[in-house]
């Protein structure tokens, strides 16, 4: 029991997380351009596959047109995406190969601030990759309502707590090719049933049911249509309420999770 309750022990910090952030922020400006053109092709990609080549087939949506119902969708798969392999592969990779996190935690930066600052920065990754897939649908007009405005703020929400996920996942697995099975088994899935690119009311009632409860994307998704379309409703609250709720709740398993396999 004592140990279970470890798990959830609220982290000391300060403003040192800053300084990881920082450091992650650096190395990423070193490389930004090999990172910005994948975010920018893949959208596109995904347009030209199923909103142009699907999209011919299938009658409106909601009453939108195809591409218009899965322009916000790509969105908030990029914030999924890039937050959650941030703190998985890339994580490892500073964690165990690069030795990183030594490094780090020879300064008076200790293992918590090193992870909540990964956190961080996994964060803004899924902020900066689904910024770029915004402006796309935007520049190909499928995103015209005014409250996009307030889609970044929902990526940074989205990113933090797939990047905890994410990091929930680098604590516990053995090696490197074990990050094969949550990407198969949960974010694969997630992809595919959490209202992308088909309406998730067209999904057996059981099914709907475990989507919205265990597949954060789908409260995404929900709150990121929404405000792509200008079709916001009192229901969407409850979508950000279950995001809000479980964000800290695995920021904190995440950091007791790697503290746990860090510290011997």
């Amino acid at each position: 029991m004592a140990d279970a309750l470890s798990l959830f022990r609220i982290p000391k910090l300060s403003y040192r997380v800053w300084k990881v952030w920082l450091r992650n922020k650096d190395v990423f400006m070193k490389t930004y351009k090999t990172n910005f053109l994948p975010s920018l092709l893949e959208p596109i990609l995904y347009l030209f596959a199923f909103g142009f080549g699907l999209g011919s087939f299938v009658q409106l949506i909601n009453g939108e047109p195809y591409i218009n119902f899965i322009a916000p969708a790509i969105v908030c798969v990029s914030m999924m995406y890039s937050s959650f392999y941030e703190c998985t592969y890339a994580s490892f990779v500073r964690m165990y190969f690069q030795k990183t996190f030594d490094a780090i935690t020879a300064t008076p930066i200790d293992i918590e601030e090193v992870i909540v600052g990964e956190i961080l920065w996994g964060a803004t990754r899924g902020l900066i990759n689904s910024s770029i897939v915004l402006g796309v649908m935007v520049a190909f007009g499928l995103i015209t309502s005014p409250l996009l405005l307030l889609i970044p703020f929902v990526a940074f929400l989205v990113g933090l707590l797939f990047a905890a996920i994410g990091m929930c996942f680098t604590a516990i697995v053995p090696n490197i090719d074990g990050f094969n099975y949550p990407a198969f088994l949960f974010i694969t899935p997630m992809t595919l049933l959490s209202g992308t690119f088909f309406p998730i009311a067209t999904l057996p009632e059981v099914l709907q049911i475990f989507a919205q409860v265990f597949l954060p994307l789908t409260n995404a998704v929900a709150v990121t249509r929404a405000l792509a379309l200008g079709t916001v409703e009192a229901s969407i609250l409850i979508n950000l309420a279950w995001m809000l709720i479980l964000t800290p709740i695995f920021c904190v398993l995440a950091v007791n999770l790697m503290k746990k396999r860090l510290i011997k």
